[in-house]
């Protein structure tokens, strides 16, 4: 009757067999690593160099590692050896796959590694029965634990995945909401690594592009879904500029709001909603920036707001009267149509005068004065300043 299998299987491995094996590791690796690829379906398409390099290591601290136990009584691996197996199950759940694939692979692996040792084996001497039970225990049980370790690593991170999830959602729906205490968002905002939270760009999504944009955004953007659409908000950034949402979101029907100051995301999201009612349904991204003076002109209040801080940022820093001096003397002359004289008719003021403050103007805004969509846009605003307060005309 045999004995039990030990914990340590290994330890009844003959030493010829590592220096039998050794020789022939860096061809064996290579080969190993092919074959787990390719015989595996959820991995045999995956055209990553960074994959490639994650399985290759895998398979050469694998095989170092077992040589290493052969006639020993340790453990199967130290800490360092399993950090890269539950690695490895780790970063199966952050690409969404199931455990499945890569035990399959491990499973192909032991078959391999049997075979490889036991051909290795049979090269330098004929090979009784026992040796390849006990070969055949302890390349089942050490495959085992690369399992066991690649198991963890999956259950780990789904964990700290759904931890996450809530801490995102969480800053989403306060941000949504409008109505956080500045601290509350802002120590939200900290947990999930949005340090120095400052504007933030909402789009609009329909609900079947929600799962795609949370993987494509990662930690630059919050998706909620709202059961008519999704939103998804993303911090200020290289990735929110007009240029990449326009490359990223095409054909998916997005509409992207205004980027503004994080207390003002329910603004934002409100007047991408305006929008997406007043152009209709477009595969390609509708930005609400395209469209604001056309919802300022139906009575939208959100959106005069948004164009009259943009417009008039250029004047924010100066002293009241000179910037109210400008501003009168700006709207008169995009009235008139540049002509100083009338300007300096209607304000009571020396052409002179008019003539300074153009030129200091035109220091403030530079070539956005020749642009008609400007010019068109702040006469929008300061007539609506007028509106909301006759004594400054």
């Amino acid at each position: 009757m045999s004995a039990p299998v030990s914990a340590t299987p290994w330890r009844h491995l003959p030493a010829d067999l590592a220096a039998a094996m050794r020789p022939h590791l860096p061809a064996t690796v290579a080969a190993v690593a092919v074959a787990v690829t390719e015989a595996t379906p959820a991995f045999a398409g995956i055209a990553d160099d960074k994959f490639a390099r994650d399985v290759r290591t895998a398979v050469q601290v694998a095989l170092d590692r077992f040589l290493d136990l052969i006639g020993t009584g340790e453990p199967a691996l130290p800490p360092r050896s399993r950090e890269v197996f539950v690695g490895l199950g780790a970063a199966e759940a952050r690409e969404d796959r199931g455990p499945e694939a890569l035990l399959a692979a491990l499973r192909t692996a032991a078959r391999l590694l049997l075979r490889t040792a036991s051909q290795s084996l049979a090269r330098l001497r004929p090979i009784d029965p026992e040796e390849l039970i006990d070969l055949s225990d302890a390349v089942s049980a050490y495959v085992a634990e690369l399992a066991a370790a690649s198991t963890d690593g999956y259950a780990l991170q789904l964990r700290e995945q759904a931890g996450e999830g809530d801490r995102r959602r969480h800053l989403a729906e306060l941000l949504l909401r409008g109505d956080g205490l500045p601290s509350a968002v802002e120590s939200a905002a900290a947990r999930i690594g949005w340090t120095d939270l400052d504007a933030v760009v909402p789009v609009l999504l329909p609900l079947d592009q929600a799962r795609d944009v949370r993987f494509r955004y990662g930690p630059d953007g919050l998706v909620i879904e709202r059961g008519r659409d999704a939103v998804l908000l993303l911090r200020s950034g290289p990735r929110a500029a007009r240029a990449p949402l326009a490359e990223a979101l095409a054909g998916r029907r997005a509409v992207v709001g205004p980027e503004l100051g994080w207390p003002q995301v329910p603004a934002a999201v409100r007047l991408a909603e305006l929008a997406a009612a007043l152009v209709g349904p477009a595969p390609d991204p509708v930005f609400v920036d395209d469209h604001m003076v056309a919802l300022t002109l139906r009575g939208e209040q959100r959106a005069l707001a948004v164009l009259t801080a943009r417009r008039l940022a250029p004047l924010a820093h100066l002293r009241p009267a000179q910037r109210e001096n400008l501003l009168a003397t700006l709207h008169a002359w995009l009235r008139h149509w540049g002509s100083r004289a009338e300007v300096s008719t209607e304000l009571f003021v020396h052409p002179q005068t008019v003539s300074y403050r153009l030129k200091r103007l035109r220091e403030l805004y530079g070539d956005d004065l020749d642009d008609p969509a400007v010019r068109f846009e702040l006469l929008v605003v300061l007539t609506g300043q007028l509106a909301a307060d006759p004594g400054n005309g």
